[in-house]
């Protein structure tokens, strides 16, 4: 797989993820707390791809790389928000466990990206 390639791949598994992110936060609860999370998970879980985009986009290497670690930034974000509702008992780790595992994975990416 080339480079391209990779990258089209990458912007399909993002928007994957987003469409996931949105529809995990509307299982959430219905009080001002829970408002709160849905808006910060569904913000960063959404900017991982948009960023992502973008990145494919860049003018430079250092507008790129700039551009991946907004993306890990954002990707580390939803992974914590997604603990935090673990850890809340607003929703189970099995019912989290594919969003947070590719954030992890999604994480990797965009570090091994930026160090590059």
């Amino acid at each position: 797989m080339d480079n391209k390639e990779f990258g089209r791949e990458l912007e399909n598994r993002t928007k994957e993820f987003a469409v996931r992110i949105i529809r995990l936060s509307i299982t959430l609860p219905n009080t001002p707390e829970a408002k709160v999370i849905k808006t910060q998970i569904t913000k960063s879980g959404t900017s991982v791809g948009a960023n992502y985009r973008e990145a494919n986009r860049a003018r430079s290497k250092a507008d790129f790389r700039n551009k991946i670690r907004i993306c890990e930034g954002e990707a580390s974000e939803t992974q914590y928000w997604l603990e935090v509702i673990v850890k809340l008992n607003w929703l189970s780790w099995e019912k989290v466990k594919w969003e947070h595992e590719e954030c992890g994975e999604l994480l990797g990416i965009f570090t091994s990206a930026a160090n590059k």
